[in-house]
């Protein structure tokens, strides 16, 4: 707890003890803010928690009419499984996920390109379904803290003060209102109005399969590289294996949940094993469709009091498995800042500054990398072959460490 947070304590009410005295009751500066975070995914449920650890009571405000078992495969780097870990659920999601130890490149054709081992760190690399990280989550927070069927309409703001309408009428006050509803973020189109996310020229499919296959080495994240295809495995824990897949495609092409096993087995046809076995044991309604988008860096992401977080702020593509971890670590920065400054100006301000650059570098990271992956010439499938066969393991681990070795709970702020 903060200097500001011990010495702001109020008198709340009374209550009697065991022994007939009247004692009263008090409550904290934290406790008295009320801070609206609006999506109920990944970000604002992280935030919500990081905030509690912090001593504050956000609500979360969600437009689904509930939390529903959907979702693909989530990656859960050390950079954000050391957040999880201060938040206290880290043992719990890694009890419902696959850890991740080693990493390869391969040819479609099944030639092992390289493979190298993950950096040692002091938290380990995971990957689990996105709807057991997101119960995990939920279980830690108080039910009646998340608000289900909550439509975000709009919102009015002042520096002192924000008020968030919502479609079926109700209306929540608050002292600061968090972001936290992603890519296509209603919020972000009233806070900055900069139009729409950037399409990359590619489709992603993700799916898990509830198999493990031979030819997948344990602990072992693989990816696959084709003539503007790819493919991704990794374990995700009880006996599943997660799976994803890209390719090159203009945007807005028609496709049914129906269509997408397979038109999945056309594309993917002839790669080697398991690539066509775990799109057939992934049924076609469970298969997520998803275009590849991103945004250019925003100047700021805050006016007076609402602030973005997570997708919401910073979309990145998804080649580097970070969008989540990035705002689970934006949720651990902003706790980190509203329990520093507990003025919510000062709050906004720092936690932002704290976090443009470093979501922007890894936000180019990817869309680089996935540039990479998505090459279709002859010489590109060439040069991208020799790259990947000649990287020396130490290099590979030297720059996942630029990305793993972020500790939110360790920044100066």
């Amino acid at each position: 707890m903060s200097a500001h947070s011990r010495a702001a304590w109020t008198h709340k009410a009374t209550r009697e003890t065991e022994g007939g005295f009247i004692q009263p009751e008090f409550v904290s500066d934290n406790e008295r803010m009320r801070i609206v975070i609006i999506g109920g995914g990944i970000g604002g449920l992280s935030s919500a928690l990081a905030l509690r650890r912090a001593g504050f009571e956000p609500e979360v405000f969600e437009q689904a009419p509930a939390l529903l078992d959907v979702g693909a495969a989530i990656a859960v780097w050390p950079n954000a499984m050391r957040v999880l870990a201060r938040l206290g659920v880290g043992e719990a999601v890694s009890e419902k996920s696959g850890q991740i130890k080693q990493a390869r490149w391969m040819a479609w054709d099944g030639r092992v390109l390289n493979s190298f081992a993950l950096p040692d760190e002091d938290a380990p690399a995971v990957a689990l379904h996105r709807a057991d990280l997101q119960g995990v989550l939920r279980a830690s927070l108080p039910p009646e803290s998340i608000h289900l069927g909550k439509h975000f309409d709009s919102f009015t703001s002042t520096p002192a003060s924000v008020s968030a309408s919502f479609a079926d009428g109700t209306v929540v006050e608050g002292d600061a209102l968090i972001a936290a509803d992603g890519l296509h973020s209603r919020v972000r189109a009233q806070l900055l109005g900069d139009g729409e996310p950037v399409y990359r020229g590619y489709t992603v499919w993700r799916g898990i399969a509830s198999i493990k296959h031979p030819a997948l080495p344990p602990l072992t994240a693989t990816e696959v590289y084709g003539d503007g295809q790819r493919f991704g495995i990794g374990p995700v824990g009880m006996n599943r294996t997660g799976w994803w897949a890209t390719a090159n495609e203009p945007e807005n092409v028609p496709e049914s949940a129906s269509e997408h096993q397979e038109k999945l087995l056309r594309l993917f046809a002839g790669w080697h094993a398991p690539v066509n076995e775990l799109i057939r044991a992934t049924p076609s309604a469970n298969i997520l469709r998803n275009a590849a988008y991103d945004r250019p860096p925003a100047a700021r992401w805050d006016v007076e009091a609402v602030t973005l977080l997570g997708d919401a702020a910073h979309p990145m593509t998804p080649n580097l498995g970070q969008g989540g971890c990035m705002a689970i670590e934006d949720a651990a920065i902003l706790a980190r800042c509203f329990e520093k400054y507990g003025h919510v100006s000062r709050a906004l301000r720092s936690y932002e500054a704290h976090r443009r650059a470093r979501t922007a570098t890894v936000s180019r990271y990817s869309l680089r990398y996935g540039a990479v992956g998505q090459w279709q010439t002859s010489r590109a499938l060439r040069l991208r072959s020799a790259l990947l066969s000649t990287i020396p393991a130490s290099v590979g681990r030297r720059l996942l460490r630029l990305v793993f070795d972020y500790d939110a709970y360790s920044i100066n702020l």
